[in-house]
């Protein structure tokens, strides 16, 4: 991985991300990492640039050093932990303060215009939605 050199087009690319999007959940914040990669495969944008080498090298360093999540224990309450920013959101699904999951996504156009407030209650309902199968029926 860290050896792998940049790419040239779009189909290396897609490669590339398709190697790192596999591995997603693990990565912390990787939507805002690969974000000005993906900004790259819209038709006829294909132009890299110095933002693209930053995001494909810090990209390539992430999955290098990736923490190493825990296991969930259902006897163990969970914590969620959100967090908004200018341009993505994402969430960390804890016990014990030890990673379980990961979510990050790239705000959309609709959802950067929000208070930082909103943005962060937007990430919470989606990492309810995604994290369900942690949370007890009384919960839900």
């Amino acid at each position: 991985m860290v050896n792998w050199p940049c790419p040239v087009n779009i189909k290396g690319l897609r490669g590339f991300l398709g190697l790192t999007g596999y591995y997603r959940r693990f990565i912390k914040k990787f939507a805002l990492i690969s974000k000005p990669l993906t900004e790259l495969l819209k038709k006829g944008d294909f132009l890299w640039n110095g933002k693209a080498t930053a995001a494909f090298d810090e990209l390539k360093n992430a999955m290098v050093h990736a923490l190493i999540l825990a296991l969930p224990d259902f006897s163990i309450p969970f914590m969620v932990e959100v967090e908004a920013s200018g341009v993505g959101e994402g969430a960390v699904l804890m016990q014990n303060h030890r990673a379980i999951s990961f979510i990050s996504q790239a705000l959309s156009p609709k959802h950067l215009s929000m208070s930082t407030y909103e943005k962060e209650l937007t990430t919470l309902l989606i990492a309810v939605d995604k994290w369900r199968h942690f949370c007890s029926p009384t919960i839900l």
